[in-house]
């Protein structure tokens, strides 16, 4: 086959986005399966507050290496909706939280052992 440039490039990026779509899914999966997963990156701390509405869960928590933060008490958003449900205020926790599209996120939790 003999294509253009502008064709070859097209053909290359129509062949690439299945490559990518799936990418992206996995990702995506990926994260929603690590709401139950704690990282080494994890931190302590105390739920003070679960807003489901809002979709924020407000946690008294020791410093966050990964992010930089002293211990403080603040109000993350829930990576996934369905964490809410697993805690509660006063539940001691393990945590991890980043900074996922500018907005602080617990990205995973799970009761304190």
């Amino acid at each position: 086959m003999n294509f253009s440039f502008p064709a070859a490039s097209l053909l290359a990026l129509v062949l690439a986005n299945p490559v990518v779509a799936a990418a992206e899914h996995d990702h995506q999966h990926q994260a929603a399966s690590s709401t139950s997963r704690v990282t080494a990156a994890s931190s302590q701390g105390t739920v003070k507050k679960v807003d489901k509405a809002a979709g924020k869960i407000t946690i008294k928590h020791g410093p966050l290496a990964n992010l930089g933060m002293p211990p403080m008490t603040m109000a993350f958003r829930a990576g996934d909706p369905a964490m809410l449900d697993q805690v509660k205020a006063g539940d001691a926790v393990s945590f991890t939280a980043d900074n996922v599209g500018d907005a602080l996120t617990v990205t995973a939790i799970e009761l304190a052992k």
